[in-house]
C-alpha cells in the first residue's frame, strides 16, 4: 500500500479499511495533479478516463447542467493518477467530486442540482 499520498487511507473495500473523506480524496488528487489546485481547488471534478462510455454519458450530463448552472468544472483522467489512487476509482468511474461531496454514477441533472444546496 502506498502511504506517500497525503490524506490516503485504505478504501473500505480493503480489509480493515475505511472510505476516505472527500477532502482527503481531493488532497490526494491535488498531490498527484497539482495543476488542479492552481486552477481552482473549489472546482467540481468529473473523474473518468478515455474510452469509458459511462464517463462520456456523465460528461454530457455535466455539459447540460453547465448550460443552466455555471460552475467551475474540470474533467480529470484517472490514468494520470498513481496506481494506488487510480485503483480507488477504477471500478466506480465516473465519479463527481465537489469540494464537499462525492457522487457516483449514475446521476441525473437533478442530482447535480441538489449538490448546490
Amino acid at each position: 500500500m502506498n502511504t506517500d499520498i497525503v490524506g490516503f487511507e485504505p478504501s473500505k473495500h480493503e480489509p480493515g479499511g475505511i472510505e476516505p473523506s472527500v477532502a482527503e480524496l481531493r488532497t490526494s488528487i491535488m498531490t498527484v495533479l497539482p495543476h488542479l489546485y492552481k486552477n481552482n481547488s473549489e472546482a467540481w471534478w468529473l473523474l473518468g478516463t478515455s474510452h469509458c462510455h459511462l464517463c462520456e454519458d456523465a460528461k454530457v450530463l455535466m455539459i447540460r447542467f453547465l448550460a443552466v448552472q455555471p460552475i467551475d468544472y474540470s474533467d480529470v483522467d484517472i490514468a494520470d493518477f498513481d496506481d494506488t489512487l487510480m485503483m480507488q476509482f477504477a471500478t466506480t468511474i465516473p465519479v463527481l467530486l465537489t469540494p464537499t461531496r462525492r457522487l457516483n454514477y449514475p446521476f441525473s441533472v437533478m442530482d447535480l442540482q441538489q449538490l448546490l444546496s
